[in-house]
């Protein structure tokens, strides 16, 4: 799926930003005395140097919480202004109710529709999307999005090939309509043929928690790094491409570039193939690790931390992740997202 923004609706931009890591920091010196591995192996293969792992009593509603505060102070906003609330995750607090509706009663919202969206890594940018088309739809006026996981909750630690990608962090933005500016566009899709690639084999309705999916560490993140990888490497430059071309823009329009923080090597070949300068793109995994849902948000709160979100600037952000899920958003970012 692929649209171009503003052409029927209203205009609408992100006005806020905010971001929550639990405090703990595992590096990789601390993985090797828990596995197979080094710092130097886990740098050279993925860029990471460290990542943040939640407390044994934090669930995901913990670390949005301070997120969204956050996010709203830097809009100015109250929460009782939020009519839309969506969390992006694949670790929520439980099944249900929602982490959504959980937070929206947190933070004081209770007008807010509020539910949680499944779409991987790449759940922000859905997420995004989604909210985009009711605030320029005019069915809502102001929404928080939330992305984030507590994926160290999910992990087999005793797994060299996914304990040392991951982390445990949260970032959250404020949308509302805009005069000028915002979103240009976006791209979404899926393939669910390469949803073996990267799952959780346990604990839905196909496969219930028993005993034995327990005994069988069905219910730890399962992944085919290689696949993984080749397919990461592919949709990072055609949904960018792809968004961009719809956009009637190129990459040399793009002043800053946010790509899903899911490994170095990754963003190294995307940053190459699009021929992006790499002072226009923003890293951060090698102090989070792949946080999912939370990498572009905790990105973007970085960039505007060290000045690069200035008004008029255009923000590409692409992010890719299980189902096989990819989805880009095209932004000028306006006043409103700038302390």
């Amino acid at each position: 799926m692929i649209a171009r923004a503003g052409e029927n609706g209203y205009r609408v931009a992100v006005t806020g930003v905010g971001s929550y890591a639990p405090e703990r920091v595992l590096t990789n010196q601390d993985l090797a005395k828990m596995v197979d591995t080094s710092d130097e192996w886990i740098i050279e293969r993925t860029g990471i140097r460290e990542r943040r792992i939640a407390a044994p009593d934090e669930a995901l509603s913990d670390l949005c919480l301070p997120a969204c505060r956050e996010a709203l102070e830097h809009a100015g906003a109250e929460p009782d202004s939020i009519d839309l609330l969506i969390v992006a995750t694949v670790t929520p607090d439980m099944f249900f109710p929602s982490t959504g509706a959980i937070l929206a009663d947190q933070l004081g919202a209770p007008d807010a529709a509020a539910y949680d969206l499944s779409a991987g890594c790449t759940g922000f940018m859905y997420a995004v999307a989604q909210a985009y088309g009711m605030l320029a739809g005019g069915l809502a006026r102001r929404a928080l999005v939330v992305g984030g996981d507590v994926l160290s909750k999910i992990l087999d630690w005793t797994d060299r090939s996914t304990s040392v990608l991951f982390g445990d962090g949260v970032g959250a933005v404020v949308l509302e309509r805009v005069p000028k500016g915002g979103f240009l566009g976006f791209e979404l899709g899926a393939d669910g043929s390469g949803g073996p690639e990267l799952y959780l084999p346990a604990g839905g309705s196909r496969a219930p928690v028993t005993a034995e999916t327990v005994a069988q560490g069905q219910h730890f993140v399962h992944m085919n790094g290689r696949e993984v990888f080749k397919f990461a490497t592919r949709v990072l430059v055609s949904s960018a491409n792809e968004l961009l071309a719809k956009c009637g823009l190129t990459v040399s329009d793009v002043d800053v570039y946010v790509p899903h923080q899911a490994n170095v090597r990754i963003i190294d070949y995307a940053v190459q193939k699009l021929g992006i300068p790499p002072e226009r793109v923003v890293v951060n995994v090698d102090r989070y690790g792949n946080t999912s849902s939370g990498s572009i948000p905790l990105a973007l709160v970085d960039a505007e931390a060290d000045g690069r979100l200035r008004a008029g600037e255009l923000v590409l952000m692409t992010g890719m992740g299980a189902g096989l899920t990819w989805g880009s958003g095209l932004i000028e970012w306006t006043n409103g997202g700038t302390r």
